[in-house]
């Protein structure tokens, strides 16, 4: 069997920065099982299959180790492979997903993803994060509860604490199903981030849509304004363009690929 791969560098107009997804159109879909152990043969911060169907895009994604409920870069640059590669015409793709459906539309110069607003909420945060994080935060907050998972968020005080900060990625990815958001406003935009994620096999993710979930309303209510421009610190970076509206967060980003070919099984 020979299954079309594309991988694709999401928030990002360059090569070699943003973050890079596989991409996999399916006619069918396959085994869990066997989408895990491409997924994990690519070694990727994600993997995403899709089917198409009559209205929408069947849609999942996959870490190196696990199935995730949601991922924005991936999804970012499923859409830009059907416009870019398969020939789509319309101007919003809709996709069906374990959160449900999300969409992206191509504007002018941006591709711009639907996504479900994740407030951040007071909770249980562990009392040892802090020091796990290198530095103890300003501020933690956690996503409401989930079946699969969340994140913690940690605000610190500025974007140079959030770029140096240099935390126990081992104790981290003992936080079962939890990542860790961590954020300070920004000197040239509105907010800076990074993303750890050990315990869903992604130490460190280079740019993460679904972040934006829950960074976006923190913000917005922060700063006073519903749209915003962010930056994720990582080392390869990216940059995002967020609106708030009502229970949806819109991320707009750009995608370039960087590789198209073939697995084999």
């Amino acid at each position: 069997m020979k299954l079309p791969i594309y991988q694709i560098d999401a928030f990002t107009g360059e090569v070699f920065s943003g973050n890079p997804a596989a991409v996999c159109p399916l006619g069918q879909w396959l085994p869990a099982d066997r989408l895990q152990a491409i997924a994990t043969e690519n070694n990727l911060p994600e993997t995403a299959f899709f089917v198409e169907r009559e209205a929408a895009y069947e849609l999942r994604w996959f870490t190196p180790t696990t199935e995730v409920d949601l991922c924005g870069h991936a999804t970012l640059a499923s859409a830009f492979v059907i416009w870019n590669h398969l020939g789509a015409n319309l101007d919003v793709l809709k996709f069906e997903t374990r959160s449900g459906p999300l969409s992206v539309r191509r504007t002018s110069d941006l591709l711009v993803l639907d996504l479900p607003r994740i407030a951040p909420v007071r909770g249980d945060i562990p009392a040892d994060l802090p020091q796990h994080l290198g530095k103890p935060p300003a501020e933690l907050w956690t996503t409401p509860p989930s079946e699969n998972g969340g994140n913690y968020l940690a605000v610190y005080g500025s974007e140079e604490e959030v770029r140096t900060l240099q935390p126990d990625l081992a104790a981290l990815g003992r936080l079962a199903d939890m990542g860790v958001i961590v954020t300070a406003r920004a000197e040239k935009v509105d907010f800076v981030s990074r993303y750890f994620a050990p315990a869903f096999g992604i130490p460190e993710d280079p740019v993460t849509g679904s972040a934006h979930c829950t960074l976006v309303p923190y913000w917005a209510e922060q700063i006073g304004r519903t749209r915003l421009q962010a930056l994720q610190v990582s080392r390869r970076g990216g940059e995002l363009f967020c609106e708030l509206k009502g229970e949806r967060v819109q991320v707009g980003g750009r995608a370039v690929c960087y590789l198209e070919g073939t697995i084999t099984l």
